[in-house]
């Protein structure tokens, strides 16, 4: 019997996986948890096989939890499910020792199926997930502008990146400022994640 965990936040989605999980003799959930912060003590707790991880988690963000949860219990699979594929979010979910990535619309028996290959050790990853990591999309920004906020991903303040780049603290804060609203994104932080999620950074 594979002991599985499941980490999902909708309720509706969390009760279809179980459902379906259900009709398959040799696959047990053994605990649902619907927050990222509550996989690690859970999965240790419960001794679980496969971890099947939703990205986004409130508390802990499902891939920060399975890089986690290999450190801790490193006999557990993860398998993370994701509703858009990216190059970035693969790499990060690789980078995790993710076992498993695939998408949330896959056909119930190719979750069962990966969580079987995933529990025996093997890598799955959806094959049009593995395309568009491949292929990732064009960036909207010009070189300056990753170079700028390519380094305040790796946590360098506008002076020091205005040092490295050899440009003025304004214009570094100009790049940043355009670069957030080329992506459309909320805050510096979110146009990093979609700049590392793309695959640009």
């Amino acid at each position: 019997m594979i002991r599985t965990l499941l980490a999902e936040d909708m309720h509706l989605v969390r009760g279809a996986i179980v459902a379906l999980l259900a009709y398959e003799e040799d696959i047990e959930v053994v605990a649902e948890v619907e927050r990222g912060d509550r996989i690690v003590a859970t999965a240790c707790a419960v001794q679980a096989d496969v971890a099947v991880i939703d990205v986004g988690l409130p508390g802990k963000d499902g891939l920060v939890a399975a890089g986690e949860l290999h450190e801790k219990l490193p006999a557990c699979g993860v398998l993370i499910l994701t509703g858009v594929g990216t190059p970035g979010l693969l790499r990060r979910a690789l980078d995790a020792h993710v076992r498993g990535f695939m998408a949330k619309d896959a056909q119930p028996s190719q979750l069962a199926d990966a969580i079987r290959r995933v529990a025996c050790g093997e890598r799955v990853i959806d094959s049009e997930i593995a395309i568009a990591a491949m292929t990732p999309p064009d960036a909207p920004l010009t070189a300056r502008e990753l170079d700028v906020i390519g380094a305040a991903a790796e946590g360098a303040s506008v002076s020091e990146i205005a040092a490295s780049l050899f440009l003025s603290k304004g214009t570094v804060r100009n790049y940043l400022h355009r670069t957030t609203a080329k992506l459309g994104a909320r805050s510096r932080i979110d146009a990093i994640r979609i700049a590392r999620e793309s695959g640009w950074i």
